[in-house]
């Protein structure tokens, strides 16, 4: 399990969180299983290396000064400008409880019907998965390569392929294929038209003064 080092925070004054800050942390609480809400501070290089290895679910030992915590990132916030990390949350869980959190879904292959000219269309990003803490998954793969022009695939499609459960409705549609856009018959010879009509038409007072 992938470990990531947080300091218990004692000052709470806007002077002790600039200092934080200016020495490359951010502020974060720990709470849940067995854990009184705790203060702690987290480096942000340290963080975001961590995040990057388990994933946004993924399970990551914080050590707080000495004391250790299995814990997923609930929740944090980042700076809409700067990009840097405002606040995290933290919580602490047992390995074999069950949580339920929403899961990125990525599409996989080439749909046979985008290579005829079909528009690939996914209402769906995410889906609510619950799942033991140990098991809970990065992401959720959708093979698109069978789908021809018409073709989609719902909730109910894939639901029986995985262990974890999924929470959403069988009916609601993750991803599917459109038929290609085509243009109207005549619009393209109206707009023409339309075009020579303005270069030709001129009013009738401008042309009783070039008389």
């Amino acid at each position: 399990m992938t470990t990531l080092q947080a300091k218990k925070r004692e000052g709470f004054t806007r002077a002790a969180l600039t200092e934080i800050r200016t020495s490359g942390s951010f502020p974060a609480v720990v709470y849940g299983k067995g854990v009184e809400s705790k203060p702690v501070s987290v480096e942000e290089a340290e963080f975001i290396k961590t995040i990057r290895e388990v994933g946004r679910n993924g399970l990551i030992s914080l050590q707080v000064d000495g004391s250790q915590h299995d814990v997923i990132l609930q929740e944090y916030q980042q700076d809409p400008i700067k990009g840097f990390i405002v606040h995290a949350d933290f919580l602490a869980v047992d390995r074999s409880s069950e949580i339920t959190s929403q899961v990125r879904v990525d599409l996989e292959g080439e749909a046979a019907g985008a290579k005829e000219g079909g528009v690939i269309q996914q209402p769906l990003f995410e889906l609510n998965v619950t799942a033991k803490v140990s098991e809970f998954p990065e992401s959720v793969t959708v093979d698109v390569s069978e789908l021809s022009i018409g073709d989609s695939i719902s909730v109910g499609d894939i639901r029986d392929k995985y262990a974890f459960v999924i929470e959403n409705e069988d009916e609601e549609t993750i991803v599917s294929v459109l038929p290609p856009q085509k243009i109207e018959e005549g619009t393209e010879e109206g707009a023409d038209e339309a075009a020579e009509a303005e270069e030709t038409d001129v009013p009738a007072e401008e042309e009783t003064k070039e008389a």
